[in-house]
């Protein structure tokens, strides 16, 4: 088993972590067992390029029981959390490459170290895996019979190319499941953001102004949470549609050139690049602070802020200090990547068993369905959708009502009227 990760000895507290997460997983729990009785990814090569987090490990746990040979990678050079790499190397038999704070170097090796596997389903979390499959390791597509795709970013690099025509094998878009993005990005995102801020700068948010940058799923579970803690939430949006329902969920929209004059903090949600760049730096109060939480750190752009400050200095673990020749400063947290991730510990245990659920079923969609599946990206299917969430509900002791045989008659007919 090959892999490169930072301390095997971290094994033991990663295992325990590892237990925690679990008991918070029902959903997941239960595909497991499956399984391992069913065997449904049995033959199967795995390469995952996910963030590496407990809740990951039980994702890849899942895999291997139903059969499938796994490798994991990083998504992300700094959300790796190397106790639970650890872990899956020492008591799991999987093989990781990934190592908190990796170079882009390093990153990219551990992505083709991923793919020497030969995969014949990638697993993604930002399209890097079949991105560096169509790039540079053409001749891996002919062990491919589809992916999957965790994230709003790589589901729109994915559309791009299907669009373009130079998709290679399908991929089912796992973002796309109403019980991952409405779950996981409104809840997950929302809490987690807000932890990754607190824990970066212990400030208070009470009081303060809050800027969010874009108001999708990820916008909305965070302004929720922003405003749960008192502070004043300010939306800047593209999207006149998103910008009348941040308006009439009760926060201020103004264009980013007019939020930066007031905001105290900062956060992109956007899938988008250069969302703050040098004229907003420019414009910031002295101490503004600046964070992203969406995949990848090109939406702030700091490569001008770089440009234009005269001194840079590391003031907490994850925050950096930019003095600007005017002499004010701007904090940019956890060097502009996933702050949740970087500082915190990402999407809370039970958000991510709805998640990896869609991910390990759509898995085994792709094992049964592939011969007969364009190259283009899919949503994840209806009935899949809907008994993760009967799962999920039973696992919370929830129940609900069914349609009487009457009802569905009712919706079904046109006949019936007033």
């Amino acid at each position: 088993m090959n892999f490169d990760i930072k301390d095997k000895s971290l094994a033991e507290k990663g295992k325990l972590r590892i237990e925690w997460a679990a008991q918070d997983m029902p959903v997941l729990k239960q595909i497991k067992a499956r399984f391992e009785k069913e065997k449904p990814l049995k033959g199967q090569r795995v390469a995952a390029c996910l963030h590496v987090t407990t809740e990951t490990a039980k994702l890849m746990e899942t895999l291997h029981a139903g059969g499938a040979e796994v490798v994991l990678c990083a998504s992300n050079p700094l959300s790796t959390q190397d106790d639970v790499a650890a872990s899956l190397v020492v008591n799991s038999g999987i093989s990781v490459h990934a190592i908190k704070g990796e170079d882009n170097n390093s990153y990219y090796k551990h992505i083709n170290s991923a793919l020497d596997l030969k995969p014949t389903i990638t697993m993604d979390d930002g399209a890097d895996l079949v991105s560096t499959i169509h790039k540079d390791r053409p001749d891996l597509v002919q062990y491919l019979i589809g992916g999957t795709e965790e994230t709003t970013t790589g589901v729109i690099r994915l559309r791009s190319m299907a669009k373009d025509g130079v998709l290679k094998f399908p991929v089912v878009a796992v973002n796309d499941a109403e019980t991952k993005h409405f779950f996981d990005n409104r809840y997950g995102t929302g809490q987690s953001t807000i932890d990754g801020i607190i824990r970066a700068t212990n400030r208070l948010l009470a009081g303060s102004l809050f800027v969010i940058a874009g108001y999708g799923w990820c916008g909305r579970g965070l302004a929720m949470r922003a405003d749960g803690e008192g502070a004043k939430v300010i939306i800047t949006e593209i999207d006149p549609l998103k910008a009348i329902e941040a308006v009439m969920d009760g926060y201020t929209v103004v264009p980013m050139n007019e939020a930066v004059k007031t905001g105290d903090i900062f956060c992109t949600v956007t899938g988008n690049k250069d969302v703050i760049c040098r004229e907003h730096f420019e414009a910031m109060k002295d101490g503004a602070i600046v964070c992203n939480s969406g995949h990848f750190n090109v939406e702030i752009a700091l490569d001008d802020l770089a440009k234009i400050a005269v001194k840079r200095r590391h003031v907490r673990e994850f925050v950096e200090e930019f003095t600007l020749k005017n002499g004010k400063t701007v904090n940019i947290l956890g060097d502009g990547r996933l702050i949740n991730l970087a500082a915190a510990e990402g999407h809370p245990s039970c958000v991510m068993d709805m998640s990896f659920a869609n991910q390990s079923l759509a898995a085994e969609y792709l094992a049964k369905n592939h011969k007969s599946l364009e190259k283009k990206v899919y949503s994840v299917p209806g009935p899949i959708d809907r008994k993760i969430a009967e799962l999920k509900l039973a696992a919370m002791e929830i129940a609900i009502d069914k349609l009487t045989p009457e009802q569905e008659k009712y919706l079904a007919s046109w006949q019936e009227g007033t």
